[in-house]
């Protein structure tokens, strides 16, 4: 590929130039080879990437509409509700060995009670023997640090409200923490599965490319 063939290239009084991170101009006869070499193979990638991502669209809206029309044939034809009151719904084949799950996941966010509920369980597992509560500990440490979004570990949060603790404080934390949660929305996820035979294990049919 020429320097005027390529794909960036902006032509400057007949000459080709490159736009680098700055913004600035930079004639493609000074960029070295390898840099030229990296910049051409992300843009291939990038535009296979951004065809896929369309593709990937395309067939999920079609996915909703596929399923949402054999609801609709279901009660109009049998006067019968397939699917849960959330949202949720698990289509099989006849033999069993393959299926496709629409899941609805509720997007919950956590209230100040949060702080008073961190307090609490301070409180108790700084009074309680050493050594007794170390899971226990492990588990609230991972519970109340935050990610790069600054969001609690939820399935960390879930684990605590199941624990089988009588301690007042205990019981007041957790309630703090329930009255915490708040539902700020839901996002509806696509599941692809399939096995062997009757009895054998699900495996996923992985759409997502950090997944696959």
């Amino acid at each position: 590929m020429t320097d005027h063939q390529h794909p960036a290239a902006i032509d400057v009084a007949g000459k080709p130039y490159l736009c680098d991170a700055k913004g600035a101009l930079v004639p493609i006869a000074t960029v070295k080879p390898t840099d030229l070499l990296m910049d051409e193979l992300v843009r291939s990638i990038l535009g296979e990437a951004a065809g896929l991502s369309a593709t990937i669209a395309t067939f999920k809206q079609r996915t909703f509409e596929r399923v949402s029309e054999l609801q609709a044939l279901f009660a109009q034809e049998y006067d019968a509700k397939i699917g849960g009151a959330k949202g949720n719904i698990t289509l099989s084949t006849f033999d069993g060995c393959q299926r496709t799950m629409v899941q609805v996941q509720d997007q919950i966010e956590f209230g100040p009670e949060m702080q008073a509920a961190k307090a609490l369980i301070d409180e108790c597992l700084n009074e309680w023997a050493a050594g007794s509560g170390d899971e226990l500990r492990a588990i609230v440490n991972r519970a109340f640090q935050v990610d790069q979004q600054g969001k609690i570990n939820r399935t960390q949060i879930f684990m605590l409200l199941r624990s089988n603790i009588t301690d007042e404080r205990w019981q007041r934390a957790m309630n703090a923490i329930q009255d915490s949660m708040r539902v700020i929305g839901s996002r509806t996820y696509l599941r692809f599965q399939r096995r062997d035979a009757g009895d054998a294990p699900w495996r996923g049919v992985p759409i997502d490319i950090a997944s696959a």
